[in-house]
């Protein structure tokens, strides 16, 4: 999930955690609790430190060991012990255990999104997506934003929080059911033998369609109930420029990343331009989320980008190669 998601669900957790008696009947315990669980919320996400080290290690490894089992743990144990700290007098048991369902939370939350985790690390490094719900989903936002008024003007904040999380579980669950209805009458409606993948949107009546072949690619729409395609990618056989550009380490990154990539292979002066993109990530007008490689005549790396591309146009001057035309 986004940012703001996390951090909402921080406080809302802190809210829930006045339930516990120990929480209510002790003002200084609760201050702790709702740092711990603002933190722990947001603490599997702290690997953004990697975006100073380049596009590509912060796709590689973004969601990875930070969202995995051991440091789900690493997280509650880290994070409770900095807070005991500043609350020495506080009991690390409660503190710990709310502190370690934040970060639990968050983990879980994201699987149900596109992007996905590897929570499975160090056991396996497979990316596990549930594509049920948007990285943002207005309708979490919303119901966490009411809970916040509804504590603000006096309601209790663990009674308001439980039937705002028995609300979201019971999303989660329709949303999962509506996936699962979606699939299948896109597959009816389709009528295209081979692997079908249905993303979520911002609206709950829109998804995204991909549809893999041994051949080929079909990418649309799921909207009020009908299906429209979008595009559809011949796959180009494996030659010696493919080759190269999966060389480049940016490329390789983004390879690790998805499933879901095309690559299109462009002559270009200076040589030849190989664009691998994310399918998953339709825009308007092109696919957001590209691994892009520029190689001489000769096949020899000039320069390479991986990325979100919000302009078309913008992707030349990101790769800065001398002499493109």
């Amino acid at each position: 999930m986004d940012t703001g998601t996390h951090i909402a669900m921080g406080f809302g957790l802190a809210g829930l955690a006045y339930l516990d008696p120990a929480v209510q009947s002790d003002p200084t315990l609760a201050i702790a609790v709702m740092a711990g669980t603002v933190v722990g919320s947001n603490a599997p996400d702290f690997d953004g430190f990697l975006r100073f080290k380049g596009n590509a290690s912060y796709i590689k490894n973004h969601r990875g060991m930070s969202h995995s089992l051991p440091f789900i743990l690493i997280w509650g144990v880290v994070i409770t012990a900095l807070i005991v700290m500043f609350f020495p007098g506080v009991s690390w048991g409660h503190l710990f255990f709310w502190t370690q369902l934040a970060v639990l939370l968050h983990v879980l939350i994201d699987l149900f999104n596109a992007y996905g985790t590897q929570m499975l690390r160090p056991f396996s490094e497979k990316w596990i997506s549930f594509n049920i719900i948007n990285i943002f989903d207005p309708f979490i936002f919303v119901i966490h934003f009411a809970g916040f008024l509804i504590w603000a003007i006096g309601f209790h904040p663990g009674i308001t929080f439980a039937g705002i999380y028995f609300i979201l579980i019971l999303y989660l669950i329709q949303r999962t059911l509506s996936h699962q209805q979606v699939k299948e009458e896109v597959r009816k409606a389709a009528g295209i033998e081979g692997n079908y993948t249905i993303t979520p949107t911002m609206s709950w009546s829109q998804w995204g369609v991909i549809v893999e072949t041994p051949d080929s690619w079909h990418v649309g729409d799921w909207k009020n109930g009908k299906l429209e395609w979008h595009d559809r990618f011949q796959k180009l056989p494996e030659s010696e420029i493919i080759r190269k550009s999966k060389q480049d380490p940016k490329v390789a990154a983004f390879l690790y990343f998805t499933r879901y990539a095309h690559v299109q292979v462009k002559k270009r002066d200076f040589g030849y331009e190989v664009k691998w993109f994310d399918l998953r990530y339709r825009m308007r007008s092109h696919y957001g989320f590209v691994a892009v490689v520029c190689l001489d005549e000769q096949f020899e790396r000039l320069n390479s980008y991986t990325g979100w591309v919000y302009r078309p146009q913008t992707i030349e001057k990101k790769l800065e190669v001398e002499n493109i035309s």
